[in-house]
């Protein structure tokens, strides 16, 4: 067993798509300037121009923005403090610019924003069949990048990995002509993540993880289409509801219990915290002999290192070390 996690580990961490590769050199065929032409979910999208009043929504794709140092091409964001924190690093980061609608932006908020370019993903800031959808936008003059994890929504993808991370932070590279930035960003977290998966001590066996978002009725987890199981994997660990073909979605709690986590992740939130989390399945009688619990085994990620984004790499690495530390 030990030496299939290995193999797995070393999988994860070398696993280049096809399609990354051809963003990498797509990139450098065209650094001499625009137009550009990004693949963004089922559609292909160009670009005369870098975009001059971007808007953002939710956290993470923020933070993807700032990570590239987009800020003088952004009019605002969207979609933090309705349902989250600001981070302090990235409340830093952000500066001047404005949050222009607390939870999902209407047109009229884009609109008013005079913005040009729309970074969202479908749950993250778009519906499906909503009022605010690349459709809706085109005839406005914004354009849309879709986040590739969340294209599972509008079609069908390959099984989330790191690659969804790296495709979008080149695509953004690509769009606002910083091909070099994205490129080395995406070299240094692939090398940063390699390197720290080489120096991991072996684990014995696999172990198994369940994500745990929020709900007490029902659990709002993430299947095999959503980033924690990218992330879950890259630490040498499996997500239970890995057959799950959802991103984010709800399950029953029989099936936790008949799959026995042997770790929890707490996704951390909203106005319920992730003691109130942890305090609601310790309590709960019905979860008492679920090994991550009656070994109080819990990893709390913030929302912000649970989905896609630049703090992905810091949370493997939280996960790797809190497997190894347990078991």
């Amino acid at each position: 067993m030990t030496a299939n996690v290995n193999i797995a580990i070393k999988h994860t961490s070398l696993l280049i798509s096809g399609a990354l590769l051809g963003l990498l050199h797509a990139g450098l065929a065209n650094a001499s300037g625009y137009p550009v032409t990004v693949q963004s979910c089922d559609r292909q999208v160009t670009f005369d121009h870098a975009p001059k009043a971007a808007v953002s929504n939710d956290v993470n794709l923020t933070e993807m923005m700032l990570a590239l140092g987009l800020q003088d091409h952004m009019a605002g964001f969207t979609g933090v403090s309705g349902w989250k924190t600001l981070d302090p690093t990235l409340r830093n980061g952000i500066g001047e610019l404005k949050e222009l609608s607390p939870k999902y932006p209407s047109k009229e908020v884009l609109l008013g924003a005079d913005a040009d370019f729309y970074f969202a993903g479908w749950n993250y800031g778009m519906r499906v069949g909503g009022g605010v959808t690349p459709d809706t936008l085109a005839p406005l003059g914004i354009k849309v990048y879709e986040l590739t994890e969340s294209c599972i929504h509008i079609m069908d993808k390959p099984k989330v990995s790191m690659d969804d991370l790296y495709i979008d932070l080149l695509n953004l590279g690509r769009i606002f002509d910083k091909e070099e930035q994205a490129q080395s960003l995406v070299k240094g977290y692939q090398e940063d993540l390699t390197n720290f998966q080489a120096n991991l001590t072996p684990l014995k066996t696999i172990p198994k993880v369940f994500v745990y978002d929020s709900g007490e009725e029902q659990p709002f987890t993430s299947g095999r289409y959503g980033m924690p199981t990218a992330l879950i994997e890259a630490a040498g660990g499996k997500n239970i509801v890995d057959d799950v073909q959802k991103s984010w979605t709800q399950i029953g709690w029989e099936a936790v219990i008949d799959r026995a986590p042997e770790f929890i992740i707490i996704v951390n939130y909203g106005d319920v915290t992730a003691e109130q989390k942890i305090n609601f399945l310790r309590s709960n009688p019905a979860f008492k002999n679920i090994p991550a619990v009656k070994n109080n085994h819990f990893v709390i990620l913030e929302y912000i290192e649970a989905t896609p984004g630049p703090r992905n790499i810091n949370a493997i690495k939280r996960l790797a070390e809190a497997f190894r530390t347990a078991l």
